[in-house]
């Protein structure tokens, strides 16, 4: 390998089911921000099946171009589960039975009341002169091992077994072994990451057009997904440009004010929930469209059950009417996608259920079910926190199917819990 300066990775994920659309490859973004800590650019992010002249063709590729490998997948138990072997052809170091990787897995399997079947022995096959690495949650082992310059790991595809391995193996083994490569340098890179709800990606980007100055190394980055849009600031430690990170953060901050729900790992939810808890207060929801999403996302909070009082799924008119006594002239006059009827429900539910606030919503997820005044996501989010504080708005979402719509009305609903309870607490 020709001599650098710089450190470059690239992350293989292996699966067929990747590439079918069967499952996405979550697990690079992870690997990515772990690897900017160590000063460690993610240079290329490769996907492919399982074929394993395929793998061995791109995992040659790979070891040629970068100094970090890292695989996800393909260390399972069965017949199309190739790693171990592509490892094995692109590197010229054998297979064989590991022994401190047999007895991790047969223990992990003792603690489930399980023994190993005669197809997961091929789990504990690693490639000669390969450190192991133990898998503290499923039977999977992974390994590590330097071939040519180039660190070359390979982890279990399951995001909550891969991401404690390369935390707790993976990178304290890097960052020893980076310590030993002098000739290459390696300058810890910052990534910040702000989450903002209720615009499109357009109106993000207009609004940070010239946030970072010409010649600067700070990379901005601007990712749209159903219920948000994304800002990433990435770059190295220190000044740039005579500008740091920090500094653009509260310049991008300032330039997109309240649409920024977040930072970091926030979720929608956990801020909300947040804001709930510092003030006290107690919700209860009544969905229609959403058909529990709402409750299932704010109860995947740890804590939850500090501020949430209850959930109702209302979605017929008989539900609306016998559960939150949401009158049935409201419904014949207006619809059951209606602002008011949105408005029945949210102070409904707050009031049968003693809450200090209800959130309500009422909408078409279709395919079906529109009508020319009421199209396919046109969506009404009620919130009602008594002594007069009611409110209700009105949502067209356009361009997706069903899940993407009760996705968006579902993140539209918190949204507009959360100001309310920002304003509420000034």
């Amino acid at each position: 390998m020709s001599k650098t300066t710089t450190w470059t990775a690239e992350t293989i994920a292996v699966g067929s089911e990747l590439l079918l659309g069967g499952r996405l490859d979550t697990n690079s973004l992870f690997i990515a921000e772990r690897l900017a800590a160590c000063g460690i650019e993610l240079r290329y992010k490769t996907t492919v099946g399982d074929d394993l002249s395929d793998m061995v063709a791109v995992l040659k590729t790979a070891l040629r171009r970068a100094r970090v490998v890292i695989l996800t997948g393909g260390l399972g138990p069965t017949i199309d589960d190739l790693t171990r072997e592509a490892v094995a052809k692109a590197t010229g170091h054998r297979l064989s039975r590991r022994k401190a990787a047999l007895e991790g897995m047969i223990a992990r399997l003792a603690e489930w009341g399980r023994t190993p079947t005669t197809t997961q022995f091929r789990q504990a096959m690693i490639p000669a002169r390969a450190e192991i690495l133990s898998n503290p949650v499923g039977t999977a082992p992974g390994f590590s091992l330097v071939w040519k310059g180039t660190f070359l790991t390979a982890l279990p595809g399951v995001p909550r077994e891969m991401e404690p391995m390369v935390r707790d193996g993976v990178l304290p083994q890097l960052r020893a072994w980076m310590r030993t490569q002098k000739r290459l340098s390696a300058s810890p890179m910052i990534r910040r990451v702000l989450h903002t709800s209720g615009v499109p990606e357009s109106v993000v980007d207009q609004a940070l057009v010239g946030l970072v100055p010409k010649g600067c190394t700070i990379q901005l980055g601007i990712y749209a997904s159903p219920m948000e849009v994304m800002v990433s600031l990435t770059g190295p430690a220190g000044a740039q440009g005579g500008v740091t990170i920090e500094q653009l953060l509260k310049e991008a901050k300032a330039r997109l004010g309240d649409i920024v729900y977040g930072e970091e790992d926030d979720t929608m939810e956990s801020v909300v929930g947040r804001l709930l808890n510092e003030q006290k207060l107690t919700l209860a929801v009544a969905e229609s469209c959403t058909g529990g999403l709402i409750g299932h996302r704010l109860t995947q909070v740890p804590g939850s059950s500090a501020y949430v009082d209850r959930v109702a799924v209302t979605y017929s008119n008989r539900a609306k009417v016998e559960m939150l006594g949401v009158p049935s002239g409201v419904i014949q006059q207006f619809g059951a996608v209606s602002a008011d009827v949105a408005a029945a429900m949210a102070r409904g539910i707050r009031e049968r259920s003693g809450a200090s606030v209800g959130v309500s919503v009422t909408g078409i997820a279709g395919p079906g079910g529109a009508t020319e005044s009421k199209p396919v996501g046109l969506v009404y989010v009620g919130l009602d926190g008594g002594q007069g504080e009611a409110m209700t708005k009105e949502f067209r979402f356009h361009g997706g199917d069903r899940a993407v719509i009760k996705q968006r009305s579902s993140q539209a609903a918190l949204d507009l819990l959360r100001r309310w309870l920002i304003k509420k607490g000034c």
